[in-house]
């Protein structure tokens, strides 16, 4: 049975792909950017499959608006994707007050209203799938992306909450963890702080390591089947890593947290204090 999606950030990259997978099986798509031009050729390819929409997901009222106008174009929805997001560069130090405040109304409060505007549909049908675009940067931090992280682990968070209280409702949650891709993360979908001399030496190996553990970029277009099973799937994950390489780092990151907290147990029973 075909599924009706709502999927923000469906102009360019992970969003631009699996709109067009979701089309090109039969699927009907509800698709939201800032400028619905960029969306005019999957209009043109696939016509009243899609329903283009303008949405800056900032706009608590354009998201509720936007979710309900597509639920009434459709009849319903299945798939929610939360795609729309950029990438803040910089080291903490550098980031300027309004740098923090658009990354995390973008990544994190933008994901939020589209999230609350479709679960009471979603409830209503008692079924739905909810897919959260996060990053293997809200499994590990690293430098120079710090603010990056911060909105991609709150949504982790929040994600992992969400499934626990919609699960009653037969409602699906997956967050989505992609490694590094060839989109236009690297160009458009990146802000760069200010740098400060300080961290110029810091910066250079930041950036050597980057490469090293990025390696080759994914392809984009390989993450539409990949998708697609997740939507069709009876039981799926909360988190699933794209691309090949996160499952090492997450393994690493993991196995050096539970090493600390070894080490430092008798400490952490000594601050319980007596019962």
């Amino acid at each position: 049975m075909s599924k009706t999606w709502f999927i923000t950030g469906a102009a360019r990259g992970f969003g631009r792909e699996w709109a067009t997978a979701a089309l090109e099986r039969g699927d009907q798509v509800a698709a939201t950017a800032r400028d619905t031009a960029a969306l005019a050729d999957l209009v043109t390819a696939y016509g009243a499959l899609v329903l283009p929409q303008r949405l800056d997901v900032t706009d608590r009222a354009a998201a509720f608006a936007a979710v309900r106008a597509a639920r009434e174009h459709f009849g319903r929805l299945d798939v929610v994707v939360n795609n729309a997001g950029y990438g803040q560069f910089g080291m903490i130090e550098e980031i300027s007050e309004q740098e923090a405040r658009d990354q995390l109304d973008t990544n994190l409060f933008g994901a939020l209203w589209v999230t609350q505007a479709a679960l009471p549909i979603l409830r209503e049908q008692r079924s739905g799938h909810i897919l959260q675009v996060s990053s293997i940067s809200g499994v590990c931090a690293f430098p120079n992306t710090g603010m990056y992280a911060a909105s991609k682990w709150a949504l982790e968070g929040l994600s992992q909450s969400l499934a626990q209280e919609v699960e009653p409702f037969g409602i699906k949650v997956t967050l989505i963890e992609p490694a590094a891709y060839a989109t236009d993360f690297g160009g458009p979908s990146v802000h760069t702080a200010t740098p400060h001399p300080a961290y110029a030496d810091l910066l250079t190996h930041v950036q050597q390591a980057r490469r090293r553990r990025h390696g080759k970029l994914g392809d984009p277009a390989a993450t539409r089947a990949a998708v697609l099973r997740l939507v069709d799937a009876a039981e799926p994950p909360l988190r699933v890593f794209l691309g090949d390489g996160p499952l090492a780092t997450a393994a690493a990151e993991y196995r050096a947290r539970l090493e600390t907290w070894r080490i430092w147990e008798p400490l952490s029973i000594e601050a319980h204090g007596k019962s």
